[in-house]
């Protein structure tokens, strides 16, 4: 098997899992829409995917700063679409993540497009510092959404205090 053909087969089932993984987070999603948000339930998804960044200490998925910056701003973009869709609603003096119909549109979308710039930037990077983008782009997005929901989570408790 050549190295085109094998490089080929190694995209192919990443975006396979990527796929699987998407249809993954729609569930988790759904089902803890269904409990209330609690500090706990905020902070550890990010806290959890921190220690990802553990793979720069290898120089294969180091970046250069205009990638890091570029990895930056996509994710702050994208995180605005999971901020401003996020809606909320208050039940029995608890605060819950209300479903969205935007989520699985948005995922779907993020993914496609992850997927597309994958294909894209793997002409000119190497997939290590593809996957310190991509890391980078969704911790990002994942550290400002959690941010916005723990400030929402913070005023609604403090407004229950009153």
């Amino acid at each position: 098997m050549s190295d085109i053909d094998l490089e080929m087969l190694l995209f192919t089932l990443a975006s396979i899992m990527a796929v699987f993984m998407g249809i993954g987070v729609i569930f988790v999603r759904q089902k803890a829409s269904a409990r209330p948000l609690s500090l706990k339930k905020i902070l550890i998804p990010p806290v959890m995917m921190s220690t990802g960044a553990l793979m720069y200490v290898f120089p294969y998925f180091r970046l250069s700063v205009v990638e890091i910056l570029e990895a930056l701003v996509i994710g702050l973009i994208f995180s605005l679409l999971l901020v401003f869709t996020t809606r909320y609603e208050e039940k029995d003096e608890e605060l819950y993540v209300k479903p969205s119909k935007w989520f699985i549109g948005i995922l779907f979308a993020l993914l496609i497009l992850r997927i597309g710039l994958k294909s894209i930037l793997s002409i000119s990077i190497t997939p290590g510092e593809i996957g310190g983008m991509f890391f980078l782009l969704a911790f990002i997005m994942i550290v400002v959404w959690r941010s916005s929901m723990l400030i929402k989570y913070r005023n609604f408790k403090k407004q229950r205090a009153i």
